[in-house]
Parts: structure tokens; sequence; C-alpha cells
């Protein structure tokens, strides 16, 4: 049984530190984090242990002093950081002389020329992370000289109207979207002209939900149109989707259903086109003030989100290993801290290695889930800041709940996104598969709304990009698609300068336009309506109502029901969703959901999330749970891996036996249940190579015809062999 090699690179994770035995996580490609020091030296420690090598680096902020201190050209570029409009520095971190860059032609050919050496050094390829462009910036001289060359007009500061907010946060992701393409097409022609080789690039990515709500432009979906782009990583995490939000009025970290929409949003990114999608998990935090009990917790509600969107299955299995295996953490309790557990470091070798097998799997949902669609646009993020917003809102970031309270309500919706929210989360707390939909994308790819038959959308907190978008609307509803929209028409925002109101063009917003494009009238009442084969539902309310007002949230699902009768159509409500995949049964059950009854699986199941990969015959899962679980029905015949805390791509089954090679970090213990037809008589274990054979000690299950093995891991592999 061969399972794959490292060219298909469907794990891998990103280390700046040179290789050690103790975080050999044994994916199949690594990236080497930065462009300093000795990068040659760094890329040929990990091709030599048989990985597929990439290179990532920051492209909006790094250590570039040489590049702000006039070491390049002799000409300082402090111009060119990002500042706020009190024309501070917006710096990353906590070192003063790194900050964020407003990304100049002259600033993409200073990366160019740094990042060619990797190019060099021969990784394969190269990812440019975290192009970010913080809404609070745009006073920069840099940028605003940039301005007058795109507009054709003076600079205008963002904060002294609603259009010159959407016009600055507009060109800040042109300009990350420019000098992406610029580096990306030098380098590529570089590598093909000189070394013969294609060599590709990516961008590490914040999803767009997580950039809106912590106001950050960043260019997203137009990194689609440029032909130097290969695709993305998700970087969802904990420290994204721990970011509170509020349902039925309370606002609270919402971890698990947050990280389903932004994999949701980053999944619809790339689907139906043929750029390549990783996404990440991290099984500790950024944030190293947490135990390692709730690392975990945190860690399977993001791990489940994930695996609940099908037609991604390339995997970041985490960032900065060093720091998870060799770092420490506070104990429970508060006395001292403590290294990872050892059970928890077996679990997390099970879930990289079972993350390698999810390509090619037959997806199938168990709970009868209504698909719902949820339309986002790139330019939400345009809309986050505003000239009637106070001077501290404008400065606030991430985390500063105080400071919020204190601005009032108004401040409080930006920091929430509740109109957002308000539309997602009363729909997927009573059991609809909602998935925020690239609405940029329904333009640029025939055929993209077809996987939806309900889409809800709203212009109270984005804009649609051109009038062709709604075109494509119109003929979705007419040929048997369920549209609600949902919005009072209060957005300032709808009166910037944009394409609906621009030339002969005069609606007062862009649903009036779609509203046309369907037949209907502008001025429509409340209610739902056929159109062709479909309907459209309008419910003419403020969508943060929906989020902060439960009798509000609950008309959304009333109108959902009533767009469904339109076309004899309906859904029901449930507290969770389940999918399949292959063999492995995924399934989340949510709290604040319709209902307190747990999920139930009845069968042979080896749970996945446990140290000692347990057979059960019963799952029970309770609100606020999820499980990932190997379906034994689904195994096959003969013998079967089922899961490893190692990775083991060949076994080799014979007449009397089988024998298979091991491979995982340092330190950590390994385990690995196999389906076997036979009660094993002897298992022995041996460095690869080595003929010296040690008795192994192994855990026969009866009723599932499984072994469980236990052995130390070791990155050059450990040799087993089960004799029947």
């Amino acid at each position: 049984m061969i399972r794959r090699n490292r060219q298909e690179e469907l794990t891998g994770f990103q280390e700046g530190g040179p290789y050690h035995p103790s975080y050999d996580l044994q994916t199949d490609f690594v990236m080497m984090y930065g462009i300093h020091g000795n990068l040659e030296e760094r890329i040929g420690a990990w091709k030599e242990k048989g990985y597929v090598v990439h290179l990532m680096t920051g492209v909006s902020w790094g250590g570039y002093q040489d590049y702000l201190n006039g070491k390049i050209d002799g000409r300082s570029h402090w111009d060119e950081a990002q500042k706020n409009r009190r024309y501070d520095n917006i710096i990353h971190g906590t070192s003063v002389d790194i900050p964020y860059m407003v990304p100049t032609i002259s600033y993409a050919d200073y990366l160019t020329e740094r990042i060619r050496p990797a190019v060099d050094a021969g990784v394969e390829a190269i990812h440019l992370e975290e192009p970010e462009f913080w809404v609070e910036g745009g006073y920069e001289d840099a940028f605003k000289r940039e301005w007058e060359i795109y507009y054709r007009e003076p600079w205008q500061a963002p904060h002294s109207s609603a259009d010159a907010q959407y016009r600055a946060s507009k060109l800040k992701a042109y300009l990350y979207t420019r000098t992406l393409d610029r580096i990306c097409s030098t380098l590529k022609e570089y590598a093909m002209q000189k070394y013969g080789r294609r060599i590709r690039f990516y961008v590490p990515t914040h999803s767009l939900i997580n950039y809106t709500q912590w106001r950050i432009v960043s260019p997203e979906s137009k990194l689609l149109e440029l032909p130097g782009i290969d695709g993305y990583i998700a970087q969802v995490w904990t420290g994204t989707a721990q970011t509170p939000n509020v349902y039925n009025g309370v606002r609270k970290e919402r971890t698990f259903e947050t990280a389903y929409l932004e994999y949701g949003i980053m999944q619809e990114l790339v689907r139906g086109t043929d750029r390549r999608m990783w996404f990440l998990h991290d099984p500790i935090a950024d944030d190293p003030k947490h135990t390692w009990k709730d690392y975990r917790t945190n860690y399977i509600r993001t791990l489940v989100a994930s695996l609940l969107h099908p037609h991604v299955s390339r995997y970041e299995v985490c960032p900065w290993p060093r720091r998870i295996y060799q770092g420490e953490y506070p104990r429970e309790g508060g006395n001292g801290k403590e290294r990872i557990p050892a059970a928890y470091a077996t679990e997390l070798q099970v879930v990289l290695n079972v993350l390698g097998t999810m390509e090619g799997l037959d997806a199938e949902w168990l709970t009868d889930s209504l698909q719902v669609g949820l339309l986002l646009a790139d330019s939400a993020m345009y809309q986050r800041n505003h000239p009637d917003w106070s001077e501290e809102a404008t400065a606030f970031k991430y985390d500063g709940t105080e400071v919020a309270s204190a601005l009032g309500s108004e401040f409080m919706e930006l920091l929430d996104w509740s109109p957002f929210y308000g539309l997602a989360l009363p729909l997927l707390k009573h059991g609809a598969a909602v998935r925020p939909v690239q609405l940029d994308n329904a333009g640029r790819s025939p055929g993209y709304l077809d996987d939806y038959r309900v889409l809800v959308l709203s212009y109270e907190y984005m804009k649609p990009e051109s009038s062709g978008l709604h075109n494509v609307l119109a003929e979705w509803v007419k040929e048997g698609g369920t549209l609600i929209y949902v919005g009072d028409g209060s957005d300032d925002f709808h009166k910037v300068r944009e394409w609906w109101n621009q030339g002969i063009k005069k609606y007062a917003s862009p649903k009036e336009h779609l509203f046309e494009s369907l037949g209907l009238e502008a001025a429509l009442e409340a209610g739902a309506y056929a159109v062709g084969k479909g309907a459209l539902a309008y419910l003419p309310l403020h969508p943060a109502q929906c989020a902060v007002r439960p009798e509000a949230g609950e008309l959304l699902r009333e109108t959902l029901d009533a767009a469904l009768a339109k076309v004899a159509g309906s859904w029901e409500r449930k507290n969770g969703m389940s999918l399949r995949r292959g063999p492995y049964v995924i399934a989340a059950v949510l709290d604040e959901a319709i209902n307190e009854e747990s999920y139930e699986l009845r069968g042979k199941f080896v749970d996945l999330l446990d140290a000692n990969l347990p057979v059960l015959d019963q799952v029970s899962v309770a609100g606020g749970e999820q499980v990932l679980l190997y379906d034994l029905s689904r195994a096959g015949e003969g013998v079967q891996l089922i899961a490893a805390a190692s990775r083991i791509d060949q076994v080799e089954e014979g007449a009397g036996g089988f024998v298979f090679t091991a491979s995982g970090p340092e330190g950590i213990q390994g385990a690995a249940r196999f389906l076997c037809p036979h009660k094993p008589k002897t298992v022995s274990i041996g460095q690869e190579g080595d003929s010296i054979r040690i008795p192994l000690e192994f855990d026969w299950d009866v009723e599932s015809s499984t072994v469980l093995l236990r052995y130390a891991n070791h990155p050059s592999g450990v040799t087993v062999r089960v004799i029947w």
C-alpha cells in the first residue's frame, strides 16, 4: 500500500530556524521564513531531510531597515511607512523600526532584489505573506503621490468623507495588487530565463472576513486576475477565529462559527479556478498566555471547521513548530509553565498525518443541511472607517474592549462588524450550512453561483464592483435561484462616487439597480416575489439588527422560509452539521442553537482526536463539541492503516504479516492503529536499516479486528514488523 509522495505538497509548515529533529514533522514541504542571514544553509538542511523547500517572507513589513534608512539607493524611504491621521507610524509588533509599508514601485523593486537569491538557491515556490494596508493609514507622502497619479486629482484625507475613505481603500488594494504582480512577474521571468524552471508564487493571507473586521485592506480576490499568482494560504487560526462577534445581542468569542465562516470564504475564493489553496491550522496561538488545555480546545474547533469545507484538501499544519514543541506555556492553575503534554503532541501528529490523506476523497453531507451562500465582496474592506467616528476609534486596533465600550454603540458595531454576522449567525445557529460566497468571482467565473440554490445579500456593508454582477445574479434567480436581500438603504457609503450614481445612472443605491435587473420595482415592499423560476425575498432591515435583536434574527429565518416556499422548497432547522469525507466523519454541534440535542453516531469508529486512538461503538456530540472520526466500515479489506502519529507512506503485506516504516519528530510518542485480518503473534521494532529487532507490545481489539501499536518516533524512521 503506497500512500503519497512529497511532490504532491499536501501538507507543510513554516519555520524560520534551522533544521531540528524535535520539529521534523514529516510533512511534504517546509516554508523557510525570512530572506535574512544564512538562507542557503537553512534551505540545504531541510532539503537534505527530503523536504520540498519553499520561501516565505512578509510583503507589507519585515526587517527592511536598509531600504528605509537609505542604504540601498541613498534616499530615506520613511515617507513610505504607513501613517495614521496623527501622522504616527503604524508599526508591526513592538519594534519601532518595522513599520507597515506603502507599496511603491521602488519598494516592489527592492523586495524583488532581496528575494532573488532565494530563486538562485533553488526554492520551488515563494510565499509573499500578508499584503496589508491599514484602514487607518493613507496619510503618507508616498500615498498622497500615488493618489494623484491614480485618481488624477488632489489627495483627500481619508477621514474627510465616506467617499474619500472608500476611494483610499480601493487605492490601497490596487497598490498591493500592483506590487505582487511586479515581483512575481519579474522573478518568474528571471527563473525561466536563467535556470529554465518554473517557480510558483503564493500569497498567505487572512480571510476577507478577518481583514474586514480587523480594519485592514488587502487585494484578496483581485489576485485571481494576476497570472503570476498561483494560489493562497488561508491564514485562519485561533488568533483570528477568537475575535468576538455578536449574536442575539451577546458579544463573545465564537471560535468554531467564526473559523467555519473564515475557511468558507477562503474556499470560495479559489473554487472554480486553477489556483491552489492551503488551509492553515495553529495548535497554539500568537498569544503565549493561554494553557495547553485552552490551546487544544480552540485548535480542535478550527480544525473541524476547516474540514467541513471539502473543496480544499491541502493544509499548512502549523506555523512555527519550534514554539509548539520547544516552547513553555502556563500550567493549569497558574503554577509555572510546562512543555507540550505528551498526549497532545501525539494527537497533533495523528491529525497532521490524517490531513495528508484528504485529497481526492468523496464528500457527502450526513445531515440534510440547507446550503446557503452569503455573498461577500472585497469592497467590505473599503467601508471600515467614517468621518463621524472619533479620533480614538480611528486609532483603535485589535484588543480594546474597554476603549470601545466608552465610545458607545456606534463604534461597537464597527468593532464587531455586526451587519455581516447578523446575516450569518442566525442561519448558521439553526443548522443552515452558511458559506460566504465571493461576489466578485461571479463576474470572473461563468457558472460560479450554480452550486447554490439560496443566496443572501446586503449592500449595507459592501458594494458591488460592477453593474455586470447584477446581470449574473438576475440570470441565476430567473433560472431557479432564491435570493434574500436584507437592507434599509441607510448606509452612508451608498453615496460614494461609483457606477450606480455616475453618468446616466442615478440610483440612490446599488440595490435599486439590482431590483430593476430582476424586473422589480425599486420601492419594493417587504415580502417574497416570484422572479422567473426563482424568487426574491426582501427584508427592509439593517442587517446589524439581526445580530443585536433576537426577534430580528428570527425575522431573517422567517424571510428565508417565505422565499423557499415560493419555489416549493423548505429547510429543516438543526443544531449542527456532519460531513463524510471518504472514511472520515466530521461533525459539530453548536451551542446557542435551536435546541440542545446531541448528535448520535453508531457503528465502529476510531477517535482521531485522542492519542490512544480508541475504537468506539457510539459517539455522542453535545452542544459546543466537535469530532473527527474514522469509520471502520469504510476501511476496506486486508491490512489497512487507519491512523498514525507518524508518516507511514508504504505498508508491505505478505502471507505471514506486514511491515512498515514510521517517521516522526524526535521525542514524541508514536502510535498507529491498523485494520488487521489476523491477531498478531509478535510485533518487533528496529531503526531503519538496523538488523537488531526489539519486541513491541500491542493492543488487539477483537470486535474491530484492529491492532494499536505504540513506539518512540524518530525522524530517520523506525521499522515495525507484525507477524500473525
